[in-house]
């Protein structure tokens, strides 16, 4: 796992590798969202807290071996979420998705529209060979899938503002104007090749009846998980074709879902709320087409979820008890705010949580039995 967290109490910035923690610090003021370059000394970097370091419209990407801010954006309204991956960087505002390129001087290369978007819901593929991106559609509840592969030759007319700089990545070729219409409605002037401009390649998925409020996509890119407000239920999706592919039932009450992490080989997702607690669900298939996960244990260690005893009258009674549950849980020590994601171990999650702690779970993959393996505080 690989986690990054802002404070606005020590002005420190926690960076979490695997195991091991280290600490940026600014006397000055206060970081409210921090996003990494994989694991690389790069990092983006908006001002939040009581004093914030930096403006809540400008986002700052700090090179970590120099300790200086290399490169700078600043946009007209506050920045809500940030997300960085090769080339790209992605920036959410309350009713707009950008993305800009990670270079020397960053252009403003697509927007997209959205509904509101309070939370800052934003998802992007961490693996090499997939560019998937994920946010708020224009009508609530619904979900934009973006194949960042096919805005590979879109540039903008509004550049960002941005320092002189350099940071080592590839620099842009020279572009001559031109136009995009794209499938989703927006129609976005832009700059292009003069071979022509590529339209983006955009899923749209009908999730939830209420706003989206929290999203994950697998390393791969295949799949989509997403959350509403009402936090009851996740649901996972085909990135390609918009099929559901599972619904996984958190719980009964109203939660506000905090994170939603895939494990990197994709049969498991982990999902934190403020309920205090974290799921861990099962994805893993019998083999055969159309057929669902497992619903109990196997011989060979593989969990399935959990189902209600009724499951067999799910015809005749609500959905409710048609529902897979989470196969292991656990409740984080203080019951305060906290992402969630896999270890490197097959059978272990690691929580980073607001009171400045970190703690990692093991969990039996036969019985769902989960224990506490380490707790720390780096604040």
């Amino acid at each position: 796992m690989c986690a990054a967290a802002g404070s606005d109490k020590d002005h420190v910035l926690i960076i979490l590798l695997a195991a091991s923690l280290c600490n940026v610090e600014f006397k000055d003021g206060g970081i409210g969202i921090v996003a990494m370059l994989y694991r690389s000394n790069y990092l983006a970097f908006v001002g939040g807290g009581r004093n914030p370091r930096f403006p809540p419209n400008k986002v700052m990407l700090w090179d970590d071996a120099s300790s200086n801010i290399v490169a700078e954006l600043e946009f007209r309204s506050d920045v809500l979420n940030v997300q960085l991956q090769r080339e790209r960087i992605v920036v959410v505002q309350r009713n707009k998705c950008i993305i800009c390129s990670l270079e020397i001087k960053p252009r403003h290369l697509h927007a997209f529209e959205t509904a509101d978007n309070d939370r800052g819901a934003l998802a992007l593929s961490g693996g090499s060979q997939s560019s998937i991106l994920a946010f708020p559609g224009r009508q609530k509840g619904h979900i934009q899938i973006v194949d960042l592969q096919s805005c590979v030759g879109l540039t903008a007319v509004q550049e960002p503002q941005s320092t002189s700089a350099a940071l080592p990545v590839h620099r842009a070729r020279s572009h001559s104007r031109g136009s995009i219409s794209v499938d989703s409605g927006v129609t976005a002037s832009t700059t292009g090749p003069a071979s022509g401009v590529y339209p983006a390649n955009i899923n749209i998925i009908a999730a939830h009846a209420t706003s989206i409020s929290a999203l994950a996509v697998s390393a791969d890119g295949t799949m989509v998980a997403s959350a509403s407000e009402k936090g009851t239920l996740i649901r996972i999706f085909d990135t390609l074709n918009g099929r559901l592919l599972h619904e996984l039932r958190r719980g009964v009450d109203r939660a506000d879902i905090y994170s939603i992490a895939f494990s990197p080989d994709n049969t498991r997702l982990c999902v934190s709320s403020d309920k205090g607690t974290v799921h861990v669900f099962n994805l893993e298939t019998k083999q055969g087409a159309g057929q669902q996960p497992a619903p109990a244990p196997t011989a060979s260690g593989k969990s399935g979820n959990r189902h209600s005893n009724l499951k067999f009258m799910k015809d005749l009674l609500p959905k409710y008890f048609s529902s897979e549950w989470s196969f292991a849980h656990f409740r984080v020590a203080n019951e305060v705010r906290c992402i969630c994601g896999f270890g490197s171990e097959r059978n272990s999650v690691v929580v980073l949580c607001a009171d400045g702690t970190a703690q990692k779970y093991s969990f039996d993959s036969y019985r769902g039995n989960c224990v506490r393996e380490w707790y720390r505080k780096f604040i």
